[in-house]
């Protein structure tokens, strides 16, 4: 997200937009949560004390920061990210990384995925994104941070390794001011430098962390995308224009809803004992149905039996219904992941930084 607390505050406060804005306090001994980009132009950063902050910018106008506005407005957008994948690896409130390799729309582009992600965020919080597409998320990331604000940058295969070469270590995710300070001691100073160093020369100096920073030299990041914590359930809803009488009416609302459910399985490799049935009727009530079997629903076949077995016993419902939903969780352990990720370029060509 770009500037993500302080344009939240622009956005709520009309009074806000187009000024200087920092998301804090303007004590004496406050700090800097989030600078506008309007604050950024007199070099108001995060982290800066507020004091120095207004000696850059004396018009700068500081906002009490909202934490739960901030994770409201968080989880909404990770909502839309789960309409296209279940592999999503938060890095904070405003940031996160997809793997698209296979996804729940079978849209066989990355680069069209993130910007139909980003009309969405746009279109439903009136927040601009931006975004970063690459085969590993070191130079998805790297991406993600070259046309901000409001921007999408890609790095196709055969860019990578060039464009980290011409880059100044200090840009590279993973190396914080100090460690870049240390390498241009040793006369590294961009990425061409840091890979004409010996692994051994890098494990001399920088211990554990010499790895990762002989792979990423090269463009090479094995990392696989992590969820951030272990599944419970994996879910999906859908609320209807008009509500359902008939069992023909819900067995149809019901179709996309477990063919979501199912596909989000697959890509993880899960397979839950228990599914379970959400209705939501129109005067609101809400009612669930569950079942649970003993060896997992291994199969689709098995999953929508089940699911329209479920909704079967609620039909004729004693009023229209206003929404679905369906549940898988009780989950056996995962099947191993192959990490390596073929990701798809389409309409690439010629393109570059």
């Amino acid at each position: 997200m770009d500037a993500f607390y302080a344009s939240v505050e622009q956005r709520d406060d009309p009074a806000l937009r187009g000024r200087p804005v920092a998301v804090g306090s303007a004590r004496a001994r406050g700090v800097v949560a989030a600078a506008s980009y309007e604050a950024r132009k007199f070099g108001v950063r995060s982290a800066m004390p507020s004091v120095t902050a207004l000696r850059k910018c004396p018009e700068l106008i500081f906002a009490p920061p909202r934490f739960d506005v901030y994770k409201a407005v968080s989880r909404q957008i990770r909502a839309i990210f789960a309409d296209y994948t279940p592999l999503i690896e938060p890095l904070s409130l405003d940031e996160a990384y997809l793997d698209v390799t296979s996804n729940l729309t079978n849209i066989g582009s990355a680069t069209e995925i993130a910007e139909t992600i980003r009309k969405r965020i746009r279109s439903e919080t009136e927040l601009t994104a931006s975004a970063g597409v690459s085969y590993n998320k070191f130079l998805a990331k790297l991406a993600s941070d070259t046309n901000k604000p409001d921007g999408l940058f890609i790095i196709t295969p055969k860019m990578g390794p060039v464009l980290v070469e011409t880059l100044p270590v200090g840009r590279f995710h993973g190396i914080g001011p100090a460690t870049a300070a240390r390498m241009n001691g040793l006369g590294i100073e961009t990425g061409l430098d840091l890979k004409r160093q010996s692994l051994a020369f890098l494990q001399h100096h920088f211990g554990r962390a010499s790895t990762y920073y002989y792979g990423i030299a090269r463009g090479i990041d094995d990392r696989p995308v992590r969820p951030d914590r272990e599944r419970k359930s994996l879910g999906a809803e859908n609320t209807f224009a008009n509500d359902l009488f008939t069992l023909g009416q819900g067995l149809a609302a019901l179709a996309p809803i477990a063919d979501k459910v199912w596909r989000s399985c697959e890509l993880m490799r899960l397979t839950g004992r228990t599914l379970t049935l959400k209705v939501k009727y129109a005067d609101f009530q809400q009612i669930t149905r569950s079942h649970t079997v003993t060896e997992g629903i291994a199969t689709r076949r098995q999953f929508d039996e089940k699911a329209m077995a479920l909704i079967a016993s609620l039909f004729p419902p004693p009023k229209g219904i206003r929404l679905l939903g369906l549940t898988l969780s009780n989950f056996a352990q995962p099947k191993p992941q192959d990490t390596q990720l073929r990701l798809p370029f389409e309409g690439l060509s010629g393109q570059g930084p």
